[in-house]
Protein backbone atom coordinates (compact mmCIF):
# COMPACT_ATOMS: atom_id res chain seq x y z
CA UNK A 1 0.00 0.00 0.00
CA UNK A 2 1.30 3.27 -0.60
CA UNK A 3 2.32 5.38 2.15
CA UNK A 4 1.90 8.69 3.58
CA UNK A 5 4.89 10.54 1.54
CA UNK A 6 3.46 9.00 -2.06
CA UNK A 7 0.67 10.05 -1.61
CA UNK A 8 2.00 13.79 -0.51
CA UNK A 9 4.50 13.07 -3.63
CA UNK A 10 1.38 11.90 -6.09
CA UNK A 11 -1.41 15.18 -4.83
CA UNK A 12 1.97 17.44 -5.32
CA UNK A 13 2.80 16.33 -8.58
CA UNK A 14 -1.07 16.32 -9.45
CA UNK A 15 -1.35 19.86 -8.23
CA UNK A 16 1.12 21.40 -9.86
CA UNK A 17 0.02 19.51 -13.64
CA UNK A 18 -3.91 20.37 -13.38
CA UNK A 19 -4.59 23.27 -11.02
CA UNK A 20 -6.09 26.07 -12.35
CA UNK A 21 -7.18 24.44 -15.51
CA UNK A 22 -10.32 23.25 -17.17
CA UNK A 23 -11.37 19.89 -18.02
CA UNK A 24 -11.70 18.55 -21.43
CA UNK A 25 -11.81 15.02 -20.91
CA UNK A 26 -13.32 12.67 -18.35
CA UNK A 27 -14.01 8.85 -18.79
CA UNK A 28 -14.15 6.56 -15.88
CA UNK A 29 -15.22 2.45 -16.00
CA UNK A 30 -16.81 2.87 -12.55
CA UNK A 31 -20.39 3.12 -13.25
CA UNK A 32 -20.95 5.50 -10.47
CA UNK A 33 -17.94 7.78 -11.25
CA UNK A 34 -19.57 7.96 -14.64
CA UNK A 35 -23.14 8.48 -13.84
CA UNK A 36 -22.33 12.11 -11.88
CA UNK A 37 -20.17 12.67 -15.32
CA UNK A 38 -23.56 11.96 -17.13
CA UNK A 39 -25.98 13.77 -14.78
CA UNK A 40 -23.69 16.37 -13.45
CA UNK A 41 -20.80 16.99 -15.90
CA UNK A 42 -17.22 17.11 -15.13
CA UNK A 43 -15.61 18.45 -18.41
CA UNK A 44 -15.46 22.21 -18.23
CA UNK A 45 -15.02 22.13 -14.78
CA UNK A 46 -12.12 23.42 -13.01
CA UNK A 47 -8.88 21.66 -11.40
CA UNK A 48 -8.82 23.82 -8.08
CA UNK A 49 -6.69 21.85 -5.82
CA UNK A 50 -5.28 18.59 -5.17
CA UNK A 51 -4.35 17.47 -2.22
CA UNK A 52 -3.29 14.27 0.56
CA UNK A 53 -5.05 13.74 3.55
CA UNK A 54 -3.60 10.58 4.89
CA UNK A 55 -3.54 7.83 2.42
CA UNK A 56 -6.58 9.59 0.44
CA UNK A 57 -6.42 11.85 -2.38
CA UNK A 58 -8.93 14.68 -3.26
CA UNK A 59 -9.04 16.43 -5.85
CA UNK A 60 -10.88 19.42 -5.29
CA UNK A 61 -13.44 20.58 -8.61
CA UNK A 62 -15.27 23.51 -9.46
CA UNK A 63 -18.73 23.83 -8.09
CA UNK A 64 -18.20 22.17 -4.79
CA UNK A 65 -17.41 18.53 -6.62
CA UNK A 66 -14.33 16.58 -4.73
CA UNK A 67 -12.98 13.21 -6.59
CA UNK A 68 -11.45 11.16 -3.99
CA UNK A 69 -9.26 7.97 -4.31
CA UNK A 70 -7.29 5.58 -1.93
CA UNK A 71 -5.16 3.39 -3.99
CA UNK A 72 -5.17 0.92 -1.01
CA UNK A 73 -2.34 -2.12 -2.46
CA UNK A 74 -2.23 -1.98 -6.34
CA UNK A 75 -3.48 2.14 -7.57
CA UNK A 76 -1.27 4.53 -8.79
CA UNK A 77 -2.07 8.02 -10.62
CA UNK A 78 0.16 8.40 -13.39
CA UNK A 79 0.35 11.78 -15.78
CA UNK A 80 1.36 11.73 -19.33
CA UNK A 81 1.53 14.68 -21.79
CA UNK A 82 -0.53 14.31 -25.32
CA UNK A 83 -0.36 11.29 -27.27
CA UNK A 84 2.75 9.98 -24.50
CA UNK A 85 2.45 6.09 -23.90
CA UNK A 86 1.07 4.98 -21.15
CA UNK A 87 3.25 2.98 -19.00
CA UNK A 88 0.04 0.73 -17.83
CA UNK A 89 -2.23 -1.44 -20.21
CA UNK A 90 -5.64 0.01 -20.72
CA UNK A 91 -7.46 -2.50 -19.65
CA UNK A 92 -5.58 -1.44 -15.68
CA UNK A 93 -7.33 2.15 -16.68
CA UNK A 94 -9.99 3.53 -13.86
CA UNK A 95 -10.30 6.78 -14.37
CA UNK A 96 -8.65 9.44 -17.20
CA UNK A 97 -9.06 13.43 -16.36
CA UNK A 98 -7.03 15.49 -19.22
CA UNK A 99 -6.91 18.65 -19.73
CA UNK A 100 -5.58 20.80 -22.67
CA UNK A 101 -1.80 19.90 -21.42
CA UNK A 102 -2.17 16.96 -19.22
CA UNK A 103 -3.52 13.33 -18.61
CA UNK A 104 -3.74 12.01 -15.54
CA UNK A 105 -4.56 8.36 -15.78
CA UNK A 106 -5.71 6.23 -12.53
CA UNK A 107 -4.71 2.30 -12.74
CA UNK A 108 -6.00 -0.16 -10.89
CA UNK A 109 -7.91 2.10 -8.29
CA UNK A 110 -10.29 0.13 -5.84
CA UNK A 111 -12.07 3.28 -4.21
CA UNK A 112 -12.99 6.13 -6.32
CA UNK A 113 -16.26 8.43 -5.33
CA UNK A 114 -17.44 11.61 -5.99
CA UNK A 115 -18.17 13.70 -3.33
CA UNK A 116 -19.28 17.14 -2.20
CA UNK A 117 -18.21 19.14 0.91
CA UNK A 118 -20.80 17.63 2.88
CA UNK A 119 -21.12 13.92 1.56
CA UNK A 120 -17.34 13.90 2.52
CA UNK A 121 -17.67 14.89 6.12
CA UNK A 122 -20.71 12.09 6.18
CA UNK A 123 -17.96 9.78 5.00
CA UNK A 124 -16.94 7.74 8.36
CA UNK A 125 -13.67 6.21 7.21
CA UNK A 126 -12.28 9.74 6.04
CA UNK A 127 -13.99 11.30 8.93
CA UNK A 128 -12.37 8.99 11.25
CA UNK A 129 -9.03 10.35 10.01
CA UNK A 130 -6.06 10.99 12.46
CA UNK A 131 -4.17 14.07 11.77
CA UNK A 132 -1.85 13.47 9.17
CA UNK A 133 1.90 13.45 9.68
CA UNK A 134 2.57 15.21 6.79
CA UNK A 135 -0.07 18.42 7.57
CA UNK A 136 1.39 21.65 7.48
CA UNK A 137 0.13 22.16 11.01
CA UNK A 138 1.33 19.20 12.50
CA UNK A 139 -0.68 18.16 15.42
CA UNK A 140 1.80 16.14 17.87
CA UNK A 141 -0.14 16.05 21.11
CA UNK A 142 -3.02 15.04 19.75
CA UNK A 143 -1.14 12.05 17.68
CA UNK A 144 0.41 11.95 21.64
CA UNK A 145 -3.12 11.39 22.70
CA UNK A 146 -4.65 9.12 20.29
CA UNK A 147 -2.14 6.94 20.94
CA UNK A 148 -2.41 6.94 24.99
CA UNK A 149 -6.13 6.51 24.98
CA UNK A 150 -5.22 2.92 23.41
CA UNK A 151 -2.39 1.81 26.23
CA UNK A 152 -2.88 -2.13 25.22
CA UNK A 153 -2.13 -1.94 21.74
CA UNK A 154 1.72 -2.57 20.85
CA UNK A 155 2.65 0.35 19.30
CA UNK A 156 3.75 -1.25 16.15
CA UNK A 157 0.29 -2.09 15.05
CA UNK A 158 -0.98 1.46 16.90
CA UNK A 159 1.15 3.20 13.97
CA UNK A 160 -0.67 2.09 11.32
CA UNK A 161 -4.35 3.01 12.72
CA UNK A 162 -4.85 5.87 10.69
CA UNK A 163 -7.65 7.24 13.05
CA UNK A 164 -4.78 7.56 15.67
CA UNK A 165 -2.35 9.55 12.80
CA UNK A 166 -2.62 9.41 9.11
CA UNK A 167 -0.17 8.43 6.54
CA UNK A 168 2.20 5.82 8.06
CA UNK A 169 2.32 2.54 6.10
CA UNK A 170 3.85 -0.69 7.17
CA UNK A 171 7.52 0.18 5.80
CA UNK A 172 7.73 3.48 8.20
CA UNK A 173 6.06 1.50 11.40
CA UNK A 174 9.29 -0.46 11.30
CA UNK A 175 11.85 2.57 10.37
CA UNK A 176 10.43 4.42 12.66
CA UNK A 177 10.31 1.85 15.69
CA UNK A 178 14.03 1.48 15.17
CA UNK A 179 15.00 5.64 14.89
CA UNK A 180 13.12 6.09 17.77
CA UNK A 181 15.09 2.89 19.74
CA UNK A 182 11.63 1.75 20.69
CA UNK A 183 10.62 -2.54 19.90
CA UNK A 184 7.64 -2.60 17.95
CA UNK A 185 5.87 -5.24 20.27
CA UNK A 186 5.99 -2.72 23.14
CA UNK A 187 2.24 -1.85 24.35
CA UNK A 188 2.03 1.97 24.63
CA UNK A 189 1.41 1.37 28.35
CA UNK A 190 4.91 0.47 28.52
CA UNK A 191 6.32 3.52 26.80
CA UNK A 192 6.78 6.92 28.83
CA UNK A 193 5.87 10.44 27.22
CA UNK A 194 9.37 11.05 26.36
CA UNK A 195 9.24 7.78 24.08
CA UNK A 196 5.84 8.01 22.82
CA UNK A 197 6.61 12.16 21.81
CA UNK A 198 10.01 10.85 20.01
CA UNK A 199 8.19 8.11 18.06
CA UNK A 200 5.66 10.82 16.85
CA UNK A 201 8.30 13.45 16.04
CA UNK A 202 10.23 10.73 14.03
CA UNK A 203 7.20 9.94 11.98
CA UNK A 204 7.36 12.99 11.04
CA UNK A 205 10.78 13.76 10.13
CA UNK A 206 11.49 10.26 8.42
CA UNK A 207 7.88 10.96 5.92
CA UNK A 208 9.23 14.75 5.72
CA UNK A 209 12.53 13.50 4.78
CA UNK A 210 10.42 12.07 1.57
CA UNK A 211 8.81 14.19 0.18
CA UNK A 212 11.31 17.03 -0.42
CA UNK A 213 11.29 18.74 -3.58
CA UNK A 214 13.06 16.77 -6.74
CA UNK A 215 15.89 18.03 -8.22
CA UNK A 216 14.57 17.51 -11.48
CA UNK A 217 11.70 18.73 -13.32
CA UNK A 218 10.36 15.06 -14.17
CA UNK A 219 6.42 13.69 -14.08
CA UNK A 220 6.32 11.18 -11.31
CA UNK A 221 3.68 10.31 -9.11
CA UNK A 222 5.61 7.32 -7.86
CA UNK A 223 9.64 7.00 -6.05
CA UNK A 224 10.80 3.82 -5.34
CA UNK A 225 13.86 4.76 -3.14
CA UNK A 226 11.99 5.76 -0.20
CA UNK A 227 15.22 6.89 2.62
CA UNK A 228 15.38 7.02 6.44
CA UNK A 229 19.07 6.34 6.76
CA UNK A 230 20.46 9.52 4.48
CA UNK A 231 22.81 6.95 2.88
CA UNK A 232 22.70 6.70 -0.61
CA UNK A 233 23.77 2.73 -0.96
CA UNK A 234 21.12 0.68 -2.88
CA UNK A 235 21.03 -1.51 0.18
CA UNK A 236 21.64 0.83 2.89
CA UNK A 237 18.49 3.59 2.23
CA UNK A 238 16.36 1.69 5.26
CA UNK A 239 17.19 0.66 8.73
CA UNK A 240 15.60 -2.49 8.93
CA UNK A 241 12.47 -3.05 6.65
CA UNK A 242 12.96 -6.07 3.96
CA UNK A 243 16.22 -6.45 5.72
CA UNK A 244 15.60 -9.81 7.84
CA UNK A 245 18.96 -11.73 8.47
CA UNK A 246 20.98 -9.08 7.33
CA UNK A 247 23.34 -7.19 10.10
CA UNK A 248 22.01 -4.08 11.70
CA UNK A 249 23.58 -1.21 10.06
CA UNK A 250 23.81 0.30 13.41
CA UNK A 251 25.03 -2.31 15.36
CA UNK A 252 25.98 -5.35 13.03
CA UNK A 253 23.34 -7.92 15.10
CA UNK A 254 21.00 -9.85 12.66
CA UNK A 255 17.34 -8.21 11.94
CA UNK A 256 14.61 -10.17 12.80
CA UNK A 257 10.84 -10.17 11.65
CA UNK A 258 7.32 -11.24 12.55
CA UNK A 259 3.84 -10.81 11.97
CA UNK A 260 1.55 -8.73 13.85
CA UNK A 261 -1.65 -6.75 14.27
CA UNK A 262 -4.70 -7.81 12.98
CA UNK A 263 -3.59 -7.75 9.59
CA UNK A 264 -0.58 -9.89 10.41
CA UNK A 265 1.58 -7.30 8.79
CA UNK A 266 5.25 -7.99 8.79
CA UNK A 267 7.39 -6.37 11.36
CA UNK A 268 10.99 -6.19 11.09
CA UNK A 269 13.47 -4.89 14.03
CA UNK A 270 17.01 -5.11 15.56
CA UNK A 271 16.99 -7.20 19.04
CA UNK A 272 20.07 -5.61 20.20
CA UNK A 273 19.21 -1.90 19.43
CA UNK A 274 15.52 -1.96 19.86
CA UNK A 275 15.43 -4.66 23.08
CA UNK A 276 12.27 -6.19 24.73
CA UNK A 277 12.00 -7.11 28.64
CA UNK A 278 9.80 -9.95 29.71
CA UNK A 279 7.32 -6.92 31.75
CA UNK A 280 7.14 -5.44 27.98
CA UNK A 281 5.51 -7.81 26.78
Amino acid sequence: MPEGDTLFRTARTLDRALAGQTITTFESVLPKLERVNVDAGIVGRQVEQVEAQGKWLLMRLSNDLILLTHMLMSGSWHIYRPGESWKRPRAQMRIVLGTKAILAVAFNVPVAEFHTPETLRRRKSFRQLGPSVLAPEFDAPRILANLRANPTKEIGAALLEQSLLAGVGNIFKSEVCFGSGVNPFRRIETLSIAELSKLVQTARTFLAANVLESSTNRLATRDSLRNSTGRSGANERLWVYARRGRPCHRCGSSIDAGKQGPGARITFWCPSCQPLSPAEV
